[in-house]
């Protein structure tokens, strides 16, 4: 009776369409291997990277593009604008979702990018390895297996691209790398992963907001901006040769909830009165104060001055910002910039134009 039972059970259970996946790789540590020059470098492809992988035949139907094979240090915003348009192009003909995989030196500025550049309607992975694929306990086919199992679940659908190493799915504003070595070089500093991938699916903890109207992925021009660090004993003599220099914008990297030394105040004033100045800091978590410090080289100091304190984002993460904006046709006004850094630093839908 039992036997006959489960074999009814098992003759009707229906047949599940795997979800289809694009996996686009970019190069990165988890496609290099050992140089007859010394050091590793990238070669592999991505279908030799899911070829490794023989479990993803349960998880999606898979489709594999090579577009760049480059170290992470070495992509362009140009670049990562390239892989967004690529992306929108293929959900509109049908992907549930998209894997890129790419060096980890730049795998947050990547998930930002992409970010701000996909509407995330579908779900988009970055991920790649610290260990090269000829190292000892290698760990990019663990990450890859993670990521397609992330993008094949469209409960990230919505949530803006993430970040999937070591199993753990951290959110594209938040993550950074947080060490040179380990596997768990990621985290988010002042939120943790938003979820994590165990016994083959997704364990969503929380569900960031995502409040965010995209960019356009097609750059207009080459704006540049600068990141200058301004630390103890700094005075900012760096800052006025920034406009002879050719750069469209500034992150100005202070320290503590967003304060420079008194003598870098007049160099970052002068500046505002240039180009576009946003404000960071220095410390990993926690946002950029906007009215507690009244001194010279406060936040409150450098506000009244003209620049714009950038939330909760990374310097890095605000120079990607501020540069999409700056490259964008119509997004340069210095009204779209300031309401691009309101709130938790990522850009609201604009106000209606009469």
């Amino acid at each position: 009776m039992t036997g006959s039972w489960h074999n009814n059970a098992k003759q009707s259970k229906p047949r599940m369409t795997l979800p289809h996946i694009l996996v686009v790789s970019l190069g990165g540590t988890i496609t290099m291997t050992a140089s007859a020059a010394g050091g590793i470098t990238p070669t592999l492809t991505a279908d030799q990277l899911l070829s490794s992988v023989p479990q993803l035949s349960s998880v999606a139907s898979l489709e594999a593009l090579t577009r760049f094979s480059l170290p992470g240090a070495s992509l362009s915003i140009q670049n990562l604008a390239e892989v967004a348009v690529l992306l929108k192009e293929r959900f509109a003909a049908g992907i549930d979702g998209a894997v890129v995989v790419q060096g980890t030196d730049t795998i947050e500025d990547t998930a930002f990018v992409l970010d701000l550049l996909t509407d995330g309607t579908r779900p988009v992975v970055v991920t790649g390895a610290m260990r090269g694929p000829q190292a000892p306990g290698a760990d990019g086919p663990a990450n890859i297996l993670a990521a397609v199992t992330a993008a094949a679940d469209q409960r990230l659908a919505g949530l803006g691209a993430v970040v999937v190493l070591n199993d753990e799915i951290h959110a594209a504003r938040w993550v950074q790398k947080s060490h040179t070595a380990l596997t768990s070089a990621f985290t988010s500093p002042g939120t943790g992963c938003i979820g994590i991938v165990s016994e083959g699916r997704v364990e969503l903890m929380m569900t960031p907001r995502r409040d965010i109207s995209p960019l356009p992925s097609l750059l207009h021009n080459d704006s540049r901006v600068a990141m200058v660090s301004l630390g103890l004993g700094e005075d900012g003599r760096l800052l006025p040769a920034l406009k002879e220099l050719g750069y469209a914008g500034a992150v100005i990297e202070g320290m503590g909830a967003g304060h420079v030394p008194a003598a870098a105040v007049a160099a970052v004033a002068q500046l505002v009165t240039q180009m576009p100045v946003v404000l960071c800091t220095r410390v990993r978590g926690g946002r950029v104060f906007t009215k507690t410090y009244g001194f010279a080289g406060s936040e409150m100091d450098l506000i009244a001055k003209g620049a714009i304190p950038c939330g909760h984002l990374s310097a890095g993460k605000a120079r990607l910002l501020l540069t999409l904006l700056l490259c964008s046709g119509s997004g340069a006004s210095a009204e779209r910039i300031r309401q691009a850094f309101q709130t938790d630093g990522c850009p609201s839908n604009p106000a209606p134009q009469d």
